[in-house]
C-alpha cells in the first residue's frame, strides 16, 4: 500500500481509496517522467528515479494528475497546481546532451527567425519512420523528437519543428483539471509560418509517403 497515493486519493475525491495501491521509482524513465497502470482491483504508479528526491506535494500533484488521466475527471487541487508550475519550470534544470546537425540546423534557422534565438535548445532526437505522430515535446525531458520522415524535406522539417518550439515556449493551460496544448493562442502563432500553404503541402506529403508504403508491400 502506498500511503502517498491513499492521501492523494482522498485528498482528490473526498473519500477513502478503495485500490490497492503501490508507488514505485524506475531508472527506466527518462527526465520526470510518470506512468499508471490501473485495474478492477489496483493502481501502480511507476516514477522517474528523479522524483524520489521531489517533495511529497509535488509527487502529490503528479498521482493525481495520473488519477485524473486514469478516471477522466476534472478534480482541482493546489498540489496540481504546483505539479503543473513544476513542471513547466523543470527544462531549466534538464541537461541538454542530445543532438543531431540535421535537427541542430533546423532548431537554430526557425529559433532565430521565428523566436530572436531566444529559445534554449531543447535535447534534439529524431524517433520512428511515423506518419502520424511527425514531433512531440516532452517537458519532463525538455525534448523535441521528429519523425525521421521528416528528413527528406527541409522545409517541412522546419514546419515541424516550428510547432514543437511553439510548444516549448507556450507550454500549456490547465483549466478545470485538464492540461491544453494547442490552445487559441498556439494555433493562431501556428499560422506565422511564413509559408501559407504549408498545411497543404504536408497533407500532400504524408499522402506521397502512404502511396508509396503500400505499393511497396504490393510488390513484396
Amino acid at each position: 500500500m502506498s500511503l502517498l497515493v491513499n492521501s492523494a486519493y482522498r485528498s482528490l475525491y473526498g473519500k477513502e481509496c478503495p485500490y490497492e495501491t503501490t508507488l514505485k521509482y524506475s531508472r527506466a524513465f527518462s527526465g520526470y517522467n510518470a506512468n499508471v497502470r490501473y485495474s478492477d482491483r489496483e493502481l501502480r504508479f511507476r516514477l522517474s528515479y528523479k522524483w524520489k528526491e521531489i517533495s511529497p506535494e509535488l509527487k502529490t500533484g503528479l498521482v493525481q494528475n495520473l488519477l485524473n488521466k486514469v478516471f477522466k475527471t476534472n478534480v482541482k487541487s493546489i498540489d496540481i497546481d504546483m505539479y503543473n508550475i513544476f513542471l513547466k519550470k523543470v527544462h531549466i534544470t534538464i541537461p541538454k546532451t542530445e543532438t543531431d546537425p540535421v535537427l541542430e540546423n533546423s532548431f537554430n534557422k526557425v529559433n532565430d527567425r521565428y523566436f530572436y534565438g531566444m529559445i534554449e535548445r531543447p535535447n534534439l532526437r529524431w524517433g520512428t519512420d511515423s506518419l502520424s505522430k511527425l514531433g512531440s515535446y516532452e517537458y519532463g525531458t525538455d525534448s523535441i523528437t521528429i519523425s525521421k520522415i521528416m528528413a527528406e524535406d527541409e522545409m517541412l522539417l522546419d514546419y515541424v519543428m516550428y510547432h514543437e518550439i511553439l510548444h516549448k515556449k507556450l507550454k500549456f493551460k490547465d483549466k478545470n483539471g485538464r492540461s491544453y496544448h494547442h490552445t487559441r493562442e498556439f494555433r493562431a502563432k501556428e499560422k506565422d509560418f511564413e509559408v501559407h500553404d504549408i498545411e497543404e503541402k504536408l497533407k500532400k506529403f504524408l499522402r506521397r509517403k502512404r502511396a508509396r508504403g503500400i505499393l511497396g508491400l504490393w510488390k513484396q
